[in-house]
């Protein structure tokens, strides 16, 4: 598909496999952060922006090419204006924060106070103070970017799609249905790039590659120790850590090779989310395989049913020869 694009749109054939290549590349570095049936909008309009940074740059260099210096030699006032332009565009941002938001995220990124001290300050907990950090940089990405591009989102949806690629909110993502969005709208599309290749796992998220015994045993503790954060009970703890210990086992036995997500949200209340992603041969009959007592192997565990037994919300989704994805999610007994 990328080829079709990509060479209907560039003759070089040797550029053109470059340019797939390169898109490969991005899409695969920001799996992680949307959603799978977002995974070739985003690459077709990855490949889009690539295109036309590659064209834009033949033609500066075709304009400058009479030039005898380097170009390099008088960048010296560009990069003030630049810098200049971003401190416009920060302030900009920080316009868009409420009051509370901005005093919180200035205490926590410039004065280095911690999120439990914060809990403390704001009647809240730790994990409801990261929840919030977390939101507010994403909104402050979002309004930075469009402050410094000097563009106004042309739809009241626009923003939605934007925070929830920000955010890295997948179920966002599907409420909103950004992978549409971003085929649909020239804006979101050209800062969908910027907010995916430079949004940093937080500290209310991880990703563990699954693929021996010993990865099983690290997903299991870094499970436990993020649920903690939200002040799960020890019963609750345990539960979430049995379950990704299962779910991380499933890898090692049937996919060979996988990945693990975990997160913690704070909508409609909060919780933690495990997703699970494996490449390998999938599961013949999904249904079949979530029933109680069915087994593939001899072994002692609990397995897929008990997993989800174990969890508030449980979803499987098979594909055979492509692999197999579980969401599960934990929410926080309240009171």
């Amino acid at each position: 598909m990328l080829r079709r694009i990509v060479f209907a749109r560039v003759g070089n054939r040797a550029a053109a496999e470059d340019l797939v290549q390169e898109t490969l590349v991005k899409v695969l570095a920001a799996a992680n952060r949307i959603e799978p049936g977002m995974l070739e909008p985003y690459a077709i309009t990855t490949a889009r922006h690539l295109i036309a940074s590659m064209w834009r740059s033949q033609d500066t260099q075709r304009r400058n090419w009479h030039r005898v210096v380097e170009m390099d030699n008088g960048a010296a006032p560009e990069e003030r204006l630049l810098e200049e332009e971003e401190r416009a565009a920060i302030s900009a941002a920080l316009e868009h924060l409420s009051d509370r938001e901005q005093q919180t995220l200035l205490a926590h990124e410039v004065s280095g106070q911690d999120t439990r001290s914060l809990a403390t300050e704001l009647n809240s907990s730790a994990g409801a103070v990261a929840a919030q950090l977390n939101r507010t940089r994403a909104r402050l990405r979002v309004e930075y970017l469009l402050a410094l591009y000097d563009v106004e989102p042309p739809t009241d949806r626009c923003r939605a799609v934007l925070y929830a690629l920000s955010g890295g909110d997948r179920r966002g993502q599907r409420e909103v249905d950004a992978g549409r969005h971003l085929l649909e709208c020239e804006v979101c599309a050209r800062l969908s790039e910027p907010l995916l290749e430079r949004r940093p796992q937080g500290d209310n998220e991880i990703s563990i590659p699954i693929q021996h015994d010993a990865d099983v045993v690290r997903a299991r503790k870094r499970a436990r120790e993020m649920a903690s954060r939200l002040e799960f009970s020890r019963t609750d703890l345990t539960l979430i850590a049995t379950a990704v210990s299962e779910i991380a086992r499933n890898i090692v036995r049937f996919a060979a090779k996988g990945e693990l997500y975990i997160e913690l949200v704070d909508r409609p209340r909060p919780g933690i989310r495990i997703v699970a992603r494996d490449t390998g041969p999938g599961i013949p009959d999904v249904e079949q395989a979530l029933t109680d007592g069915y087994s593939t192997y001899n072994g002692l565990g609990l397995g897929l049913p008990g997993a989800r037994r174990l969890m508030d919300e449980f979803t499987l989704t098979s594909e055979m020869n492509a692999g197999t994805t579980v969401t599960m999610t934990k929410w926080r007994t309240e009171g």
